[in-house]
Order: C-alpha cells, then sequence, then structure tokens
C-alpha cells in the first residue's frame, strides 16, 4: 500500500463544484447603485389603492400620477427582512426542495396554450388531461424537481377559473412540490385554501408550504392590480412567491444588458420593499425573462443567449444581495422537438445550473412558451442529468486518485474485473433516450433517429407511471372550492 499522506491541506475544497463568475463584485455593486438610483429618482408606477397606501404612510414619494419613488435606507431595510432560505415539500411530505444559496432545482413550464396531439399530431389547444398527462410525467422524471402546470386548461367551465382546475389536475397527479399560476388575488386564495386541505392547516401550510406562486409582470417597473394582489396576499399568507420582472431589450428596455440588468434589478427591489411594508419576512424569489425580439417583431425569444446570459447574471446579482433566484430554462423558440431545441435547452440548462439559480422553470417549453411538449419533458431530464454530472465537479481524494490501484494493476493492466471499479462505475451517467451504440449495432436495432427513441418513452411513462393516488376526501372538497368559484365568476 502506499502510504497516505497527513499532511493537513490549508483552504483546500476537497469536494468542490463547478460553478462561473460573469460579473466581478465591483460590477454588482455598480448595477446595484443604479438600480437604487432609478428607485431614488424616476420610480415606479402602482395602480393599486392598498399598496399605495402602504408606499403613503413610509418613507417613500408618492405622487398623483401614481409614481412612487424610494429612499436607498428603505430598500436596505427591507432587503434585511428577506428570510435566505426557504422550502417547498411535496403533497405527501417528500421531495422537499431546498432554496438556499446554491441550491438548485428543476421544473415544468406553465400556462403553454398549445399541444401537439398523440394521436393525429396536430397543434390543438391544451386541455386539463394534457395538464394531467403532463403532471404525470413530472412525477416520474427523477431530475424534475416541482411541477407547474405545463399547460392551459381551455376546456374549463369558466376561462377565468382555469386556474384552479390546473392546481387539480396538477396535484392529483404529482407528488412533487408545485409552482402555480393564477389569474388573480381570488385564483391565488382558492389553489391557497385547497393547499391548506391537505397540508391540515393554514400553519402548516406557511411551515411546509406545498407550492410557491409565480408572478409575472410584463411591464418594468409598472405593477397592475391583478399582479399585486397576488403579491399581497402570498405575502400576508407566507407563500413563497417567485417575482419575474419581463423585458425586452430595446423595446421595454434599455438595448444594452447592464441596462436591463439595472431595470430588473429596479423592479426587484421595488418589489422587495412592498412586500416589507405589508409583512416583513416574506419568503420571495427573483427572476426575470430579459431577452430579445423575435424576428417576427411580435414574440420575445427563449432561445436566445441574450436571456442565457441575463439570466445568470441575474443570479449573481440576486446571490451577492442575499436573495433568491429563478429563471427560465430548458425551453426553447423551436415549434417542435429538434436539433434547435436540443440545443437551445442544453445552453439554457447548463447556463443557469452553473450560475446556481435557485428554481429553474419552463422545462419543456416550445415556441417560446406557447406550446408545451412531453417530448420535451423527457429530453431535458435526460439534458439535466448530463449537466448535472459536470456540475459535480472532480472529487480529489486518496481514494479517488487511486494510487493504490495504480500500483497494484500496474502498466498495461486491466481494471474492468477490479473492485475499485465495481465501486465507482455506478457514479458514472448512463443515458436512456441517447443511442452510444457503434453504427453496426444501431443499424441492426433499426436506424431509430433520436424521437423514434424518445417518443416512445413518453408513451411507457403514461401507460406504466401511477402517481401516488390522493385521498379523495381531499379531492372531492377541492372540487367544491372549484365549483363555487366557476359558478361565483359566471
Amino acid at each position: 500500500m502506499l502510504e497516505k499522506t497527513m499532511l493537513i491541506k490549508m483552504n483546500q475544497q476537497a469536494f468542490g463544484t463547478t460553478r462561473f463568475q460573469i460579473l466581478t463584485g465591483d460590477q454588482i455593486e455598480q448595477i446595484y447603485f443604479a438600480a437604487l438610483d432609478v428607485l431614488e429618482i424616476s420610480g415606479a408606477r402602482l395602480f393599486h389603492d392598498e399598496a399605495l397606501k402602504l408606499f403613503t404612510n413610509s418613507d417613500a414619494v408618492v405622487s398623483d400620477t401614481n409614481r412612487v419613488r424610494i429612499p436607498t435606507a428603505m430598500v436596505e431595510r427591507a432587503l434585511n427582512s428577506c428570510p435566505s432560505k426557504s422550502n417547498l415539500t411535496g403533497r405527501n411530505g417528500k421531495r422537499s426542495i431546498k432554496l438556499q444559496k446554491n441550491e438548485v432545482a428543476f421544473g415544468s413550464g406553465a400556462d403553454a396554450g398549445f399541444v401537439y396531439d398523440r394521436e393525429s399530431g396536430e397543434r390543438r389547444k391544451s386541455t386539463f388531461a394534457d395538464v394531467e398527462a403532463a403532471a404525470k410525467i413530472v412525477d416520474y422524471l427523477p431530475r424534475l424537481d416541482f411541477c407547474m402546470s405545463h399547460g392551459l386548461v381551455s376546456d374549463a367551465p369558466n376561462a377565468k377559473t382555469y386556474d384552479r382546475h390546473q392546481f387539480l389536475a396538477m396535484v392529483k397527479n404529482c407528488t412533487k412540490p408545485l409552482v402555480v399560476t393564477s389569474v388573480d388575488g381570488d385564483g391565488l386564495k382558492d389553489q391557497w385554501e385547497m393547499a391548506c386541505l391537505i397540508r391540515g392547516g393554514e400553519k402548516e401550510f406557511a411551515l411546509s408550504p406545498l407550492f410557491a406562486t409565480y408572478i409575472q409582470s410584463d411591464s418594468p417597473l409598472m405593477s397592475n392590480k391583478e399582479t399585486v394582489d397576488k403579491l399581497l396576499f402570498a405575502t400576508e399568507k407566507g407563500i413563497p412567491a417567485i417575482f419575474t420582472p419581463c423585458a425586452i431589450l430595446g423595446v421595454t428596455a434599455p438595448a444594452t444588458i447592464a441596462g436591463v440588468l439595472v431595470q430588473t434589478l429596479a423592479d426587484a427591489l421595488f418589489t422587495v420593499v412592498l412586500s416589507c411594508l405589508k409583512k416583513p419576512g416574506m419568503p420571495l424569489l427573483f427572476g426575470g425573462i430579459q431577452t430579445v425580439m423575435a424576428k417576427d417583431k411580435e414574440t420575445p425569444s427563449f432561445g436566445s443567449p441574450e436571456l442565457h446570459l441575463t439570466s445568470a447574471a441575474m443570479t449573481e446579482i440576486y446571490k451577492w444581495l442575499g436573495l433568491l433566484s429563478s429563471s427560465a430554462g430548458g425551453c426553447t423558440d423551436a415549434k417542435v422537438v429538434d436539433e434547435q431545441a436540443a440545443s437551445e435547452s442544453v445552453m439554457s440548462i447548463y447556463n443557469n445550473l452553473m450560475a446556481g439559480t435557485n428554481l429553474i422553470h419552463q422545462i419543456g417549453c416550445l415556441d417560446g412558451g406557447l406550446t408545451g411538449s412531453l417530448g420535451s419533458l423527457v429530453m431535458c431530464d435526460e439534458i439535466i442529468a448530463m449537466i448535472r454530472q459536470i456540475g459535480k465537479g472532480i472529487q480529489v481524494t486518496d481514494e479517488t486518485l487511486a494510487l493504490d490501484i495504480l500500483k497494484e494493476v500496474g502498466p498495461g493492466g486491466e481494471f474492468l474485473s477490479h473492485d475499485h471499479t465495481f465501486d465507482h462505475w455506478k457514479e458514472w451517467f448512463r443515458p436512456t433516450i441517447i443511442d452510444r451504440s457503434n453504427f453496426e449495432a444501431w443499424s441492426d436495432s433499426g436506424s431509430k433517429t433520436y424521437n423514434d427513441r424518445l417518443e416512445p418513452e413518453v408513451d411507457r411513462i403514461l401507460e406504466s407511471h401511477a402517481p401516488e393516488p390522493l385521498d379523495e376526501n381531499i379531492v372531492q372538497e377541492m372540487k367544491k372550492i372549484i365549483n363555487l368559484a366557476d359558478n361565483k365568476e359566471v
């Protein structure tokens, strides 16, 4: 045996993970100070009576044009009230997500209006059954940590209550934590009440949230009533909220990435202050979709390198401030699952994981988020596995250096039958859809393309996987809440 070294290695990180850095500390500081200037000088516009009252009774300056300007001291007091960690837990108490620095979780996207019919292949509107199928797929896939609706329930009896039906479809078919969207504050309230039925009460939900709520703001530094209603209700009840400011470079934001980072951060800080005024200690995650306009000049691009670069940079800024982060990943501008879909999905998943983004959503979304794809969910699950393997980094220890084994086997020897190989081969990434056979073996098995192998795997999961059932009494109570909303809104 080679003698083990007994020297103490100072400041050596033996079990590190790979990470990259986009911004320096000085650059982040410049962006932060610029965002504070935006809030003090130009501020934000707010169209919500309760929120305006909260700001009026604070040190902020509120004008008669609904413009709110906030002093730096208010911002920094609010930042100190934000918890550095939170969690999400599935309906069965398992499969928890730790929301804390450098913990990364992946999940599906939400509210895609269209899907491709699995029988006809035609693109059509998404339905309740499609949301159920997507939730079932997410429940099965081992590298997806949370479930969003994937599709939009277009066949809900009331167009204003589709969000409650989406919640039911998800929670019945997936035991993992959820991220929900809502039409308005009432929609979020109903979903929270349904979740409290599962958790056993408000306090239990607050201690172990079943879901986070996704709140998207499409107008930078302008908040409408529906957006603020959702934020204030989430704050009151302790529901983790993912606040996502959206901007298009050169259209609703400056054309430079540094400029859009300033605008996005100012938007996020404004939200921190508002939430703190309502109730300090709110678990908040901040993301944003900041991208360029697609060629048709009608839709934002989900596959642009600018989006991926901006998302990773925002994660660095949020970490510097001690805030939790989210971003879009595993999504594409491709209209079907093809080479473009794969390349754009890899780029976004890789960048976000290496940045250490806490919640990476929109997995499985095609066409800029307009079309949901079960095949893309399965494809991205394997992509995540590959990139997580890279993200593990390289462990350098006496065991992994393998000096004893190199001496024992000697030059020209074989390692296949050695116990050391048996102990460590299980750590390797092993694909399920990707083909690594030689040409002859591939030809003999039918010369199947990637999609030829992908779609049968989707069918196999749908046919064979049975999610853990939800108590039928709870399901019936949730349906009462949904029926009340359906009839109330008519």
